[in-house]
């Protein structure tokens, strides 16, 4: 059981503290996760709105908790817990002498966890004015949210900065897909079952795809995303965190260390893509108007109000990890706005078999394939040749094992992976959190991709509601493969 502590959420009426931070913590508390004592610590700019906030969080909860989450005795309860206070997070005004006193009376000893959900721009700033409160204690994290600056050079600048306030083992960058309990059970897949484990290298897996797909479009987030893109966005954190989880080595010990020295040996592993690489092995695309679940959407331009743009909203990655274990296997890596469906997925597609006894009318052999998904049901599916029990013929047909783990624990528990994520910074467990070292080495890959990008063309366009350009679907057809997308038969 956790000791009591203190998490203080910086930008606590801002859209990430509403939507996810409040409702993952309340989730805690109906779990018994959250230890009577604790206090969560919402910042706001205005002292109009921290009178407010009881109510303001009251209904953020009512409006984003999942479907029978929310009960009237609950939020009585876990609304004890809430301490909103007004706080300046660029300029070091008394309202911080106000939030120091409130820390200070429950000691020092107790944990404080410094989550800033804020620009990356300001990260800085709000550690030197928590040190130069003298807020920062020996059992004091930091957690900061991505995108950590646009280019490695920025990236430096933030991190150096925090640096200089907290020790690296006291900084914990958060990635939410991280957090995911599917993401999770893929390491449990691969380091306990011997099934997967002497099975997952270049001498049984033909490819890997990873693919992050989205149904939304801008949004609330215009004015960040035409500066960031879906490279810098999705895929120098989400896909390639995710690319480290399915080709690291075991670690020694399912430890904080050992976890991160291995996912920096794929990121170091990773072939170069630069100059005419980018050209053969990305595809980037911008969508256009188009048809989403019988509704016609309007394009990236339109949502941008502005006459051109060349941020891409689609990306699709074939990269090659050298070293012994994955030697020659494509991994596809995948990212878009406005695509057909929402979802979130791993799918490990293995070789066919060396030699095939059966004759042509049996039916095509297709190879076996494992779909991890995260999002937005959590599942695993197994993908096996099997005889058709209805035939008295030999007839061979591919048939799916599906674990639905939303059903498979259905006692209460709600998969939630910024609770897991604050329970564990309040732990001071940071195994999966982003190691500064992690951040670089992503960054080394990505620069050249951007730096070639901005050199020359522009993104291909696709409808708004399909799968990505056409482009995507010839960067596979060169390997003999195809996207899977979801939905489609597993």
């Amino acid at each position: 059981m956790l000791n009591p502590f203190d998490i203080i959420i910086f930008g606590g009426g801002g859209d990430l503290a509403l939507r996810k931070l409040l409702p993952a913590m309340y989730r805690a508390y109906q779990e018994g996760n959250l230890p009577q004592g604790s206090r969560i610590l919402p910042t706001v700019r205005e002292q109009s709105k921290c009178d407010e906030y009881i109510d303001t969080a009251h209904k953020a909860l009512q409006e984003f908790l999942s479907e029978g989450e929310y009960n009237a005795k609950d939020w009585k309860s876990f609304s004890a817990f809430l301490v909103p206070v007004v706080s300046n997070v660029t300029e070091a005004d008394d309202n911080w002498d106000v939030l120091k006193k409130i820390l200070d009376e429950d000691g020092s000893d107790k944990s404080r966890v410094f989550y800033l959900s804020l620009p990356p721009a300001v990260y800085g700033t709000c550690c030197e004015i928590l040190s130069t409160k003298k807020l920062i204690t020996a059992n004091s994290r930091v957690v900061v949210e991505k995108p950590i600056g646009y280019c490695g050079e920025s990236a430096e600048v933030i991190n150096a900065k925090i640096a200089q306030y907290f020790d690296e083992d006291q900084i914990f960058r958060i990635d939410h897909y991280l957090g995911k309990e599917t993401v999770q059970n893929l390491m449990a897949l691969r380091f306990s079952n011997s099934l997967f484990e002497n099975m997952w290298d270049a001498k049984s897996i033909d490819n890997i795809q990873i693919s992050l797909s989205e149904t939304v479009g801008l949004e609330s987030r215009a004015g960040f995303y035409d500066k960031a893109g879906a490279l810098r966005d999705m895929v120098q954190n989400h896909l390639l965190q995710l690319l480290c989880l399915v080709a690291m080595e075991s670690p020694h010990k399912l430890k904080a260390n050992s976890i991160r020295n291995e996912k920096l040996k794929v990121l170091e592993a990773l072939r170069p893509l630069e100059g005419s690489d980018v050209d053969d092995n990305i595809i980037r695309g911008q969508y256009v108007p188009g048809d989403l679940n019988g509704k016609i959407v309007p394009g990236y331009l339109e949502e941008l109000n502005e006459g051109a743009s060349k941020t891409e909203t689609f990306v699709a990655i074939r990269a090659y990890i050298d070293n012994w274990r994955w030697a020659g296997v494509p991994f596809y890596l995948r990212t878009g706005k406005r695509m057909a469906k929402r979802c979130a997925e791993i799918v490990v597609e293995y070789k066919k078999v060396s030699h095939n006894v059966y004759e042509d009318s049996v039916g095509n052999i297709e190879p076996n394939r494992l779909v991890i998904r995260l999002q937005p049901q959590e599942s695993i599916q197994l993908t096996l040749m099997s005889k058709r029990l209805d035939n008295l013929d030999m007839q061979l047909e591919p048939v799916t094992m599906n674990i639905e783990l939303s059903q498979a624990y259905s006692n209460g528990f709600h998969s939630d992976a910024y609770k897991r994520l604050m329970l564990d910074a309040a732990a001071n467990n940071p195994s999966l959190f982003i190691h500064r070292d992690e951040v670089r080495q992503a960054w080394k890959w990505i620069d050249p991709i951007i730096e070639r990008w901005l050199e020359k063309g522009k993104p291909a366009l696709y409808r708004a509601g399909s799968w990505g350009p056409e482009d995507a679907d010839e960067l596979l057809a060169e390997n003999n493969h195809v996207w899977f997308n979801t939905g489609d038969k597993a």
